[in-house]
């Protein structure tokens, strides 16, 4: 590794062995960085010098009103909160800054600005509660953080010493408004930047001083803090959007993804700046608000998850969609079903994607012509994937397997036992079952420990889901697998029904019957439950862990 610009050097001293990494291929032209790099530099800086200083980077929406800020300002931003980061907070290289806001203009500037002056940003999902950002805060010893001046409850609490979610290292707190410059207020981040100079020095960092702590949902218990360096950042930028995205200058981005979840933060912040194009930071989208968006800012490339396509696809034709382009769908399986509804309604082939926050972004997608039916994709030039068995040897094209990839990002918790189970042998496993064929695309069948085995049948809850959701009475459908004494498990199906459709024993059979005519008998769900909505986490995800306790 090369020369820390780290003063604080506790991230790289709380890296796992170098022994315990994965192996990284590194030997490709794409990610051939130099020795010293500031991400932050390589996208803001480098935007300008290429010429793109007063084209517009981040467009907001003021008041029901587009709004640009153009490169140019957006550097000066920065720099000016870089000075307050380093001048009247104090921070050192290698301090961990937590970030607290939504998608907005002033959480962008956070970000950037923390990068430049070589602190390590750990951005949080505006939903956490005190007892999510202790566990964060605590496990990361982060000693500051930036927030949104409307999310100030719950981090009060990790401030206050009388509270049992008390951060005894957290030291300091500066608020910033929703979009700078704000509305004035003394002390905000904003208000001090703006007596700052626009320029500033960034910080020398090694291309492989950490930069970024990104927590994992901790749905499976602690959450993990996947240690991504700057190299990382900027190889995300580099491979999955130079290969399949193909984004150019003059694309517009928006999506619903926080920033703070791994996927939004390079679709709807890194990629669109790697490139000097522009990207929509709005707050919450609905479906309907989504495609308004697209319409009101012209957008023309999209991420967000599976769900919010399947609920988009029937108002598409309402909304002049003409800009749009390409839309991306990760965060969990996408359905053939939605694929297809989404191609009928727009005429776009979806980009799907299998990425991680433990690889930062995408690794496995195909787009336009490569695109095969049933498929995520192939790996992205860069990355190698297989599919293993348990002793990590690999299986025969169009056999379930575990996924296993090596690439120029790979897993590194922050001490955590756990880098020895996504770790194995020098793949990164994600916990995915999949089959590959012979030529290298990648079929999914399930999370590995969300796979149902019934009477010694290995059955793959998205692919019934698959199913179920091509029936005109589905509107939405999640399956898991629950307990039976015969069987070991059984499917269960959990079902959203479209308006006009009611729930009844005979939907129940002619849904059990629609699946067995569809795919093998045995793996009809023999349980269906009708309830309103399915749980899902902040990132749109399908909560089965949240199913089985229905």
């Amino acid at each position: 590794m090369q020369p820390t610009a780290h003063v604080d050097t506790f991230s790289r001293d709380h890296l796992p062995p170098e022994a315990q990494w994965p192996d990284m291929l590194l030997d490709n032209p794409d990610v051939a960085y130099p020795a010293r790099m500031n991400c932050a530099v390589e996208l803001l800086d480098r935007a300008i010098e290429a010429g793109h200083g007063e084209r517009p980077a981040i467009w907001s929406d003021i008041d029901g009103k587009p709004q640009a800020t153009t490169y140019a300002e957006l550097l000066a931003l920065v720099n000016r909160s870089a000075h307050v980061l380093v001048e009247d907070m104090g921070l050192q290289p290698g301090n961990r800054v937590l970030l607290r806001g939504p998608n907005t203009l002033q959480m962008a500037i956070a970000f950037l600005a923390s990068l430049k002056a070589g602190l390590v940003v750990i951005p949080t999902m505006p939903l956490l509660r005190a007892k999510e950002l202790k566990q964060i805060a605590d496990k990361a010893q982060v000693c500051a953080a930036l927030c949104d001046v409307r999310l100030t409850e719950e981090l009060a609490r990790c401030m206050d010493p009388a509270d049992e979610f008390f951060c005894e290292g957290l030291k300091q707190v500066r608020y910033f408004h929703d979009e700078a410059p704000g509305d004035g207020s003394p002390g905000t981040l904003e208000t001090l930047a703006r007596a700052k100079p626009a320029n500033f020095t960034a910080c020398d960092t090694a291309s492989d001083d950490v930069c970024l702590i990104a927590f994992t949902s901790g749905t499976t218990g602690m959450p993990k803090g996947c240690m991504h360096f700057h190299r990382d950042v900027i190889a995300m930028c580099d491979l999955f959007p130079r290969y399949i995205l193909k984004p150019t200058a003059e694309d517009v981005f928006c999506g619903t993804p926080p920033l703070a979840f791994t996927f939004g933060l390079g679709g709807l912040l890194c990629f669109p700046m790697r490139v000097g194009a522009s990207t929509v930071l709005i707050e919450k989208l609905t479906p309907a608000l989504l495609l308004d968006t697209i319409q009101r800012f012209r957008a023309t490339i999209v991420f967000t998850a599976p769900t919010f396509y399947r609920q988009m696809a029937p108002l598409a034709a309402q909304y002049d969609l003409s800009s749009l382009r390409k839309t991306v769908s990760a965060g969990e399986a996408l359905p053939q079903a939605t694929r297809d509804l989404w191609r009928d309604a727009t005429g776009i082939e979806m980009i799907d994607g299998i990425g991680g926050t433990e690889l930062i972004h995408i690794f496995v997608s195909s787009a336009g012509a490569d695109v095969r039916p049933g498929s995520i994709g192939r790996a992205v030039p860069g990355y190698v994937v297989q599919a293993l068995d348990n002793d990590l040897q690999p299986v025969a094209p169009g056999v379930t397997g575990n996924l296993a990839v090596r690439g120029p990002t790979g897993c590194r918790y922050l001490a955590d036992e756990r880098q020895s189970v996504f770790v194995r042998g020098g793949w990164n496993l994600p916990g995915d079952a999949v089959s590959i064929d012979a030529d290298g695309y990648v079929f999914y069948q399930a999370r590995s420990d969300d796979m149902i085995v019934s009477s010694g049948y290995n059955i793959a809850g998205p692919e019934i889901e698959t199913v179920l959701m091509q029936h005109p009475a589905v509107a939405e459908c999640g399956v898991t697998g629950v307990p039976d004494e015969l069987r070991g498990q059984v499917v269960k199906a959990f079902v959203v029904l479209r308006p006009g459709f009611n729930a009844s024993d005979a939907l129940v059979s002619e849904l059990q019957n629609f699946v067995k005519n569809a795919v093998a008998a045995y793996k009809y769900p023999r349980l269906i439950a009708f309830i309103d909505a399915l749980p899902r986490t902040e990132t749109g995800k399908l909560k089965r862990s949240a199913l089985r306790l229905l």
